[in-house]
Order: structure tokens, then C-alpha cells, then sequence
């Protein structure tokens, strides 16, 4: 079992910046693929960014490349995702996802249905 529990979002500015934190608990965080997803009003979950079980591979949405950073402590059981250059479209709902999948599978993926353990969300509100 792993518990999530985001924090960082809030209302900025477009062309602003925040940084997302999600703190998991449970000895298994180190085993997990983590990924951010957002949901809009009206709008199906979509994937943001991943991040392999050591840190050393990302995959980010084609919308958010080259703005946003996700990375991972995994001494504080805690993944980031840095959000620079913020825009109006990226107003969401942020959710932090823990994908347990067995040590032989490798790929990270940007299914959401491949994540087992969610957190309760943060809003991020980026105004025009």
C-alpha cells in the first residue's frame, strides 16, 4: 500500500511558476513508477509527466515539455513536479499516481489505469 498526499498548488499568473509536492508513504514508494496527471472541468484525467523507479528516466505530455520537471527523493519518499512557464491551459486539478507494477517492467507508462494508488488532488489555477 502507498498513501499520497499532494501539496503546492494555488493560483498564479500565466508565465508563473509553482512547485507541486507529493509525500507517499509506505515502504514500497521506492518500487514505484510515479506520474502526475491533471483533470479539467469537463475533461477526461490526462497523463502530465512520469518518472522511473530511481529517477533516472522521465516521459512528459508534448504540452508540457520543455516547462515542466518531475522528479523524485526517494530518502523522503517524496516526487515534484516543477511547473515553469505556466499558461491558462494548464489550469487542473493535479493528481499524484503510484504505479506498483513488478520490478521486471521497465517502461514507464502514461496510462492511467496503470497506476493503483492515487492521491486526493491539488488545484492549480493559472490566471490570464
Amino acid at each position: 500500500q502507498v498513501q499520497l498526499v499532494e501539496s503546492g498548488g494555488g493560483l498564479v499568473q500565466a508565465g508563473g511558476s509553482l512547485r507541486l509536492s507529493c509525500a507517499g508513504s509506505g515502504r514500497t514508494f521506492s518500487n514505484c513508477f510515479m506520474g502526475w496527471f491533471r483533470q479539467a472541468p469537463g475533461k477526461v484525467r490526462e497523463f502530465v509527466a512520469a518518472i522511473s523507479r530511481t529517477g533516472g528516466n522521465t516521459v512528459y505530455a508534448d504540452s508540457v515539455k520543455g516547462r515542466f520537471t518531475i522528479s523524485r527523493d526517494n530518502a523522503k519518499n517524496t516526487v515534484y513536479l516543477q511547473m515553469n512557464s505556466l499558461k491558462p491551459e494548464d489550469t487542473a486539478v493535479y493528481y499524484c499516481a503510484a504505479d506498483s507494477r513488478p520490478p521486471w517492467i521497465v517502461k514507464i507508462t502514461t496510462t492511467p489505469d496503470e497506476y493503483d494508488f492515487w492521491g486526493q488532488g491539488t488545484q492549480v489555477t493559472v490566471s490570464s
